[in-house]
């Protein structure tokens, strides 16, 4: 359940960036202000939760014993970079499309980074049963946006770019079960990648503004929610970090996706966006996820 509510949560957050996007006319500067009032939220949990203090000081010392390679400490700047792209992508071709384009990345790249053991859960082979839940799932992805792969107006390019990020939050997830596993607090190991992915698109802006005449921030007005994308990240970076070191990023992500497919369809039936119709092939390539979370946990009990 937990893994299927993050799914819902990431589908949300990719939904509200994309509208902070629109209102501030700039996709990063909205991933700024989403990491940074994420920043704020999590700073705040520190300030009166002694354990998250504590967690995020035995990050370090884990790093500084060598027993956390300190690069990993880094899992944040692949965060920003989802959030980033998803406030670009989103208002383009919907949170719908994003989501499952972004999808095909994560389950792919989720084999690899459980073969290698990443997140701290052990290795896992890569059997017969677990590539077919993979597949099974890449393919509800993709059958449930075919419809929108014939439109005219339709360019690969956000679609790579989706895929893309999706994979980059297939080894953050695997990165922050492994961090997670010495913070002993999610909240702790959410504060870290809300630090550095913070750092990163500050950094990437102020480059921008020395080369261009786009200013480092344009604040702007609008809506209460369309600045809640960062304190909704911060949740979700926490259940992420607990379940992927327990269930294994492939395991994670199979639930994670009904949790995001059914989030998308929701999205589109109660909050469209403009020119979003409710898709047949949305409605069952949900049904076909299931079945790659089904063919997955039969292999998971199989193995116990």
């Amino acid at each position: 359940m937990l893994s299927a509510f993050s799914g819902v949560l990431i589908v949300v957050q990719s939904r509200i960036n994309g509208e902070l996007s629109s209102y501030l006319g700039d996709s990063l500067e909205a991933a700024l202000v989403s990491f940074g009032t994420g920043l704020v939220f999590v700073s705040l949990i520190s300030l009166v939760r002694k354990d998250v203090r504590t967690g995020f000081k035995d990050i370090f010392k884990a790093s500084k014993a060598k027993q956390l390679p300190s690069w990993r400490l880094g899992a944040g700047v692949l965060g920003a970079s989802f959030v980033a792209i998803s406030t670009h992508v989103v208002p383009i071709v919907g949170v719908a499309l994003f989501t499952v384009a972004s999808l095909a990345g994560q389950t792919v790249i989720s084999l690899w980074v459980d073969h290698i053991g990443v997140a701290g859960s052990g290795r896992t082979l890569i059997t017969k049963r677990r590539l077919i839940a993979a597949l099974i799932t890449v393919a509800a992805v993709v059958f449930s946006a075919w419809d929108r792969f014939a439109m005219s107006d339709f360019s690969i390019l956000p679609i790579t770019l989706a895929i893309f990020a999706g994979s980059g939050v297939g080894v953050q997830r695997a990165l922050n079960g492994q961090i997670n596993s010495y913070s002993k607090s999610s909240f702790a190991t959410s504060q870290l990648n809300f630090i550095t992915g913070t750092i990163l698109l500050l950094l990437i802006l102020l480059i921008r503004s020395l080369f261009t005449d786009h200013a480092i921030m344009n604040f702007t007005s609008g809506p209460w929610w369309i600045f809640l994308g960062g304190s909704i990240g911060v949740i979700y970076i926490a259940f992420t970090a607990v379940a992927a070191q327990h269930l294994g990023v492939l395991g994670f992500t199979l639930f994670s996706v009904s949790g995001m497919l059914v989030g998308s369809l929701l999205l589109d039936i109660f909050i469209p966006t403009q020119g979003t119709h409710i898709s047949p092939h949305l409605v069952v390539g949900i049904f076909l996820t299931y079945l790659g979370v089904i063919a997955n946990g039969q292999s998971r009990f199989s193995r116990k």
